[in-house]
């Protein structure tokens, strides 16, 4: 049940609302046990049965007896002054008014549940995105995305389906029950005692159905997700699949995954199906033999019930059974949806490696240089990066170079502390960037990738994304250096134009000018690009160098590249080879090396 109360947790803000319904259900109990109690003088008139009251109540007695007395009482007093067929009118009024009142509070209750209900999937929901956005990059490389997307939406929603909607039971039917058992308690003891011995054993059996379900449960969810990841992996590579005739291949593998997400779904289904007429059929076994245990009682004269009290006792007895079966079905719904609540506490529960001192300070201010200091660097056993040094002084242009996979990108995704370093240091004017709040360090840099990364929005708010201050005429301007002005500008609606998902309505070379003018008009005194020409053509590279040039204009720049000719004019070029910087220096003075730089020169060159 650890699981079950970090889900209650977030019930607490709304406890008003949960105290409030809690109240209703013990009003609504009530005048439903009244409607009950009232109908024993109506059983006894009917049958001529009823004891004539006229004395008044002896106070030195229980206050049931007193409240009991005075009732028979006034009833003897109608049938005396008006006639019995007048007692029966005022007792079926009462009974009427009591279940009038019953159903008022019932609604009530759940009035009081409804926003109980939502705002908790909604808090789950928020705080589930919250800690994705602050989760470190190395989580989501051991992580499915599909999975991940899965957790969000379909285990929240079976969070919702199964626990929270079970919340209304959870409050109502515990209270319905007791005080109903209570009643039994005062009318019967010994027959209530009997009862306590029943229930346990048919609360074992539904016990023992649903053992195995939320295990079958966490299997069916997981593989939920591995459905929305095979999913959107096709969608991302369809020109792939399509282009080497896998389709049939990968329809397979989806349709393989889904048929056995299904024949869980099945096998769990019918374990949770079985909950209710196992109840039902024990319910009935129950008060079969409570019939027959409390019948025994008045034939034999051995209890303090008449006919009509064990009929009415029956009928309160019934009462127990739908919120017990209620409650085993919520039993169920609730096993069920913990499995649920295991996979979202594992994005809720993951570890935030990467936070702020908690006497990080902000930078506002880059005044000198940039220091790798002893860097190494490993994602699990291999290092990437081995006891890197470099310093890159203020307004400097620094290129990184090398074959794929020697470090260059771990490299600068350290700087913005992407991932935090465990050996050796980096510093910014002297101080190590783990001193600085992340907030403010990040907002030192300005990023462009190789892939651009646009977002199903307008040209507006994709460049002056990040920036509540952004005006239309900065962006504006930033598009201008960037190139990006012109075919902005001859979209449909402008700068108010949606650009498509991840921007699939422009070409790689528009993409990536948009992206350049994006970090233009973040103004930052630090830009990294990665790579941003690699994967374009011939003219739209010549557009985006020129973009590049006017971005690095009077601003530190660490640039990874591939075409050795976009850094010909670099300040410094450093080379990488499997994680380590083998050679530094101008792009003249690496020529004459005749060593790494100069055979990846002549192989482009060639």
């Amino acid at each position: 049940m650890k699981r079950f109360f970090k889900v209650f947790r977030f019930v607490y803000p709304y406890k008003w609302y949960a105290i409030a319904n809690i109240i209703c259900n013990i009003l609504g109990s009530i005048f439903g046990l009244f409607s009950l109690v009232a109908m024993i003088p109506f059983l006894q008139i009917l049958f001529k049965t009823a004891d004539f009251v006229s004395t008044q109540p002896d106070l030195s007695t229980s206050f049931i007896s007193n409240i009991k007395h005075s009732f028979n009482s006034l009833i003897t007093s109608i049938i005396t002054d008006y006639g019995a067929t007048y007692a029966l009118m005022f007792i079926i009024t009462l009974v009427i008014v009591g279940s009038l009142l019953k159903n008022l509070f019932i609604y009530f209750s759940l009035w009081f549940l409804s926003p109980v209900r939502t705002g908790v999937v909604m808090d789950i929901r928020n705080e589930l995105f919250r800690k994705i956005m602050i989760l470190p990059l190395s989580y989501f490389s051991d992580e499915k995305k599909g999975d991940i997307i899965s957790k969000m939406t379909n285990d929240v929603n079976e969070v919702e389906v199964s626990i929270v909607r079970s919340l209304e039971m959870f409050f109502r039917d515990p209270i319905t029950i007791i005080v109903y058992l209570v009643s039994l308690i005062l009318m019967s003891p010994g027959l209530t005692l009997f009862v306590f011995i029943l229930l346990p054993i048919s609360g074992f059996i539904i016990g023992r159905i649903g053992r195995n379900l939320r295990k079958s449960s966490f299997k069916g969810q997981k593989r939920m997700g591995n459905l929305l990841s095979i999913l959107e992996e096709a969608l991302g590579g369809l020109r792939i699949i399509k282009a080497f005739n896998a389709e049939e291949k990968v329809t397979r593998k989806f349709e393989s995954t889904n048929s056995f997400y299904s024949l869980l779904m099945i096998k769990m289904s019918r374990r949770r199906d079985l909950a209710s007429p196992v109840s039902e059929f024990l319910g009935t076994i129950v008060v079969a033999l409570v019939l027959w245990y409390g019948g025994t009682m008045i034939i034999n004269g051995t209890g303090s019930l008449n006919g009509a009290g064990l009929i009415v006792y029956v009928g309160m007895f019934y009462m127990i059974i739908n919120p017990a079966k209620s409650f085993s079905t919520a039993y169920f719904n609730i096993i069920k949806g913990l499995a649920s609540a295991d996979r979202i506490e594992t994005i809720l529960g993951a570890e935030t490696m990467i936070s702020n001192k908690v006497d990080a300070k902000a930078i506002s201010i880059f005044n000198s240089s940039i220091e790798y200091r002893n860097v190494s660097f490993k994602y699990e056993n291999d290092y990437v990066l081995k006891n890197i040094n470099l310093k890159i002084e203020k307004g400097k242009t620094i290129a990184l170079v090398g074959q794929s996979g020697s470090g260059k990108s771990t490299f600068v995704d350290l700087l913005p502390r992407f991932y935090d370093l465990e050996e050796g240091e980096i510093l910014i004017d002297g101080l190590n960037i783990k001193d600085f709040t992340l907030e403010s360090l990040r907002a030192m840099m300005g990023n462009v990738n190789q892939e651009p990364i646009l977002f199903n929005d307008t040209f507006y708010n994709n460049i002056a994304f990040g920036l509540e201050s952004a005006t239309m005429d900065d962006v504006i301007s930033a598009a201008k250096i960037a190139n990006a002005h012109d075919f902005i500008a001859a979209s449909t609606n402008g700068y108010y134009t949606n650009i498509g998902d991840r921007g699939n309505k422009m070409s790689g070379g528009q993409r990536q000018r948009v992206s350049i003018a994006r970090a233009m008009v973040k103004n930052p005194p630090i830009m990294i690009l990665d790579e941003a020409t690699s994967a374009l053509d011939t003219e739209s590279e010549k557009l985006v160098q020129d973009a590049i040039e006017n971005l690095m204009l009077h601003r530190t720049s660490v640039v990874i590249a591939h075409r050795l000719s976009t850094v010909r004019n670099a300040d410094l070029i450093c080379v990488f080879h499997e994680g380590e910087i083998v050679e530094r220096g101008k792009h003249e003075e690496l020529i004459a090396l005749n060593g790494i730089y100069t055979k990846l020169y002549n192989l482009q060159t060639l």
